[in-house]
């Protein structure tokens, strides 16, 4: 479609999302301090259901309107995603989080709802780049298909990921490419989305956009977290000093990657429970049926709540009441 259709109008909760926009944003300048409590909350949904909005504006579908099962998965998904950066931050030692409720129930029901927001985030940015025609006759020279790249990937990979672990004054950089290189290999290997084998089809479309929307979210994140009372801060080594809001200038380069990096990671989870659902039922066979239901949502609570914890531990280094 070319240009705006009165065919496709702007959904009504997407018209409710850009009024709370405007008023956290009349908050934030009024310097509210009840408001700046929760400017992320206040933030980030609203952002996400509007730019929803404008997908289903201009293409008539968006994951909220037409993929709705795959929008509210990318919800549990977003948070694991998260807690495993937040886990080797507890290595990494690169951001800590101030004046956090100190109120332990209140506090963990807050992180899930803050951090259930990167994918969507991301991936609802990335849709509307793409319905807005980003890049769309974009073409770049096709690569043979191979799997030559396998090996050398996987090597970078675990390079980007224990280089930081062990020495990660010098290499905490490159944990924000480390599942990039890891799992490609795997999507291209067994079928999954992959970006190499867009690229053997002569497009880096999807690549692209997903750069251009991890600059984006990564500059409001920083924005908007730069306002708020309850927010993060980054003790990151050498370049720390120069700052644009809370972050290190330099710091603005892991954005892009972080949102490939969240790309690859979603397209591994979709064929791993593709692949071997089957397998997690032969395994738990001998589980009563209940029991192999709650399993999985059990295990996760325990993920999240572990997570929440170290968070808690390592992370926090001002609490409020």
């Amino acid at each position: 479609m070319n240009g705006l259709s009165d065919t496709y109008r702007f959904p009504v909760y997407a018209w409710i999302s850009l009024a709370l926009l405007v008023l956290a944003h009349l908050l934030m300048l009024l310097n509210l301090n009840g408001g700046k409590h929760q400017l992320y909350l206040l933030m980030w949904w609203p952002y996400i259901l509007t730019v929803d909005g404008l997908v289903y504006l201009r293409k008539g579908s968006s994951l909220l309107t037409h993929h709705r099962k795959k929008f509210f998965q990318l919800l549990p998904l977003s948070i694991a995603f998260w807690l495993v950066f937040e886990l080797l931050n507890v290595v990494l030692n690169n951001w800590h989080y101030i004046m956090v409720p100190v109120n332990s129930v209140f506090r963990w029901i807050a992180y899930a709802i803050c951090f259930a927001t990167v994918l969507p985030a991301i991936f609802e940015t990335k849709e509307l780049l793409e319905a807005y025609g980003l890049y769309k006759n974009s073409r770049v020279p096709a690569i043979s298909p191979s799997t030559r790249w396998y090996k050398p990937f996987i090597i970078i990979g675990l390079a980007f990921l224990l280089l930081p672990l062990l020495w990660p004054q010098y290499y905490f950089p490159l944990i924000w490419g480390a599942f990039i290189f890891l799992l490609e290999p795997l999507n291209h290997r067994f079928g999954a989305r992959s970006l190499m084998r867009e690229w053997e089809q002569g497009s880096l479309r999807t690549f692209y956009l997903l750069l251009v929307a991890g600059a984006i979210c990564g500059l409001l994140w920083e924005f908007w977290n730069f306002w708020s009372i309850t927010k993060w801060v980054y003790t990151i080594p050498y370049v720390g000093w120069l700052k644009v809001f809370e972050m290190p200038i330099l710091g603005f380069l892991g954005f892009p990657p972080f949102a490939v990096e969240c790309y690859v990671m979603l397209n591994t989870v979709s064929l791993i429970r593709k692949r071997h659902a089957w397998k997690y039922t032969t395994y738990l066979a001998f589980f009563p049926k209940s029991l192999r239901l709650l399993l999985p949502g059990l295990t996760v609570l325990i993920f999240f709540l572990y997570a929440f914890y170290m968070i808690d531990l390592n992370s926090v280094i001002s609490w409020r009441p």
